[in-house]
Parts: C-alpha cells; sequence; structure tokens
C-alpha cells in the first residue's frame, strides 16, 4: 500500500500489483468498498504508474464520491429489510437473542458480537425467502430443485447450476420484496431453460411481475447493498 497525493492536495491510499500479463497501467476502484488498485505492467516503474494515476485525479475522485459509504450492523445504525428501514437497538442483557418489532431489530448479549449476529439474522431471513419463493415458482412450472445455496458474492445475485443447486447471494434480503421475487424467479426459470432466450424471459414474466423495473433497480442500485455489514470476500 502506498500513498497517492492528487494535484488538490488530498491523499488516497493505492494498492499496487504488478502482474505480467498486463499490457499497459490500468487503475481499479473497487465499487463495494472503495478501495484503489493500480496495476502495473512488469516493466513499469512505480513512479510513472503513480504520475499515471495523479493524471486520472479527476476521474479517481469522481469514482470514489459515487461510492455511499459502509454501514456497520451496529447499536443505532439503520439498514433496509426488504427495502424498508430498520434500526439496530442492542439490548443490554445477558440472554443471545435477536427479535424484531415493527422498525427495530432487537439484539441482545454482547456489543462485540452485535455485526455477526445481525448478519446472521439477515442471513437465515434470506433462506426462508429464498425457499417459500423458490418452492412456489418450481411448483408453477412443474420443475423442482436439489437445494438453496446463500452465499455473499460480489458480482452476481443467483445462480442456477445444472444439477438444480440454487444459489442466492443474502444480499437481496435487504432489497425491495419485488426485486427478491424477480431474483428468485430468472433462477427458477433456468430449471427449465439454461440460456436467456425469448422462451426463457416468457418463464420470468410468467412468474413474478415488474421484471424491467427490478432489473433495473439492480443495475442502478444493487451495489449500495455491498456497503452493508462486511464487504464480500474478493
Amino acid at each position: 500500500m502506498t500513498t497517492l497525493r492528487l494535484p488538490d492536495g488530498s491523499a488516497i491510499g493505492v494498492e499496487l500489483r504488478r502482474s505480467s500479463r498486463a499490457r499497459r497501467i490500468l487503475l481499479h476502484v473497487d465499487v463495494y468498498t472503495g478501495a484503489v488498485e493500480l496495476v502495473l505492467p512488469r516493466r513499469v516503474s512505480t513512479d510513472e504508474g503513480l504520475a499515471f494515476a495523479r493524471s486520472k485525479s479527476s476521474w479517481l475522485l469522481s469514482r470514489l464520491s459515487e461510492i455511499p459509504p459502509s454501514v456497520t450492523f451496529s447499536d443505532g445504525a439503520q439498514f433496509p429489510l426488504l427495502g424498508k428501514p430498520i434500526r439496530i437497538r442492542h439490548v443490554r442483557e445477558l440472554f443471545d437473542e435477536v427479535w424484531r418489532e415493527r422498525g427495530t431489530l432487537n439484539v441482545s448479549g454482547e456489543a462485540r458480537r452485535v455485526p455477526h449476529r445481525v448478519e446472521a439474522w439477515l442471513r437465515e431471513e434470506a433462506a426462508r425467502a429464498f425457499a417459500d419463493r423458490a418452492a412456489e415458482k418450481a411448483e408453477m412450472l412443474g420443475a423442482s430443485f436439489r437445494r438453496i445455496v446463500v452465499r455473499d458474492p460480489r458480482t452476481r445475485w443467483g445462480s442456477c447450476s445444472l444439477n438444480g443447486d440454487l444459489s442466492f447471494s443474502w444480499r437481496l434480503v435487504m432489497a425491495p420484496a419485488v426485486v427478491l421475487d424477480y431474483v428468485v424467479a430468472h433462477e427458477v426459470a433456468h430449471l427449465r431453460v439454461m440460456n436467456h432466450s425469448r422462451r426463457f424471459w416468457s418463464l420470468v414474466e410468467k412468474l413474478c411481475d415488474e421484471v424491467e423495473a427490478s432489473r433495473r433497480w439492480l443495475r442502478t442500485e444493487g451495489a449500495a447493498l455491498h456497503r452493508y455489514g462486511s464487504p464480500p470476500p474478493r
């Protein structure tokens, strides 16, 4: 890690990486964490690479300004649950329990355990939502799936394997309900058609409402779901 000083006087931490495959200098901004990576070809000096990054300072600052601040699952923090705001309240009791009261998620036990317990609760909520919707939609198509896997991928909201496994990002439980419903419908439709042909999209439209609106929401708002809790692994 090195510090990049920009013309406006600000400083940004930059991760330097050498690549024998790179043919030119590359500058990346992680849309989930705001981490900046500078990829240098083998024969390019560090000074040359940093000079290139400084020349892109306007672009770099613009990209960083578009990334919303991260939200830790701690006492008082707010996050969306199926698109509706809910606030975390740490209850100073000895027993370990998480329960919801209207717009509040109560979390008891040790304060240091609150972030982990909130994420675990969200994963369980997501698993139930995926299972209920997938079962209903698979029945509509006369199809079946083998199991549902809940993960935290960086680039995909869901997938369907050839052996009938459905995989989803737990972060979808924070999206509006109609968006979660669309992603489940999308992957269940793949149980019948493993491509994105016209027949496939016809099945998706049969299984859920607001297909285009949901796709648009994921394109424009989906990345913001990664600001909550721990960032997904690289």
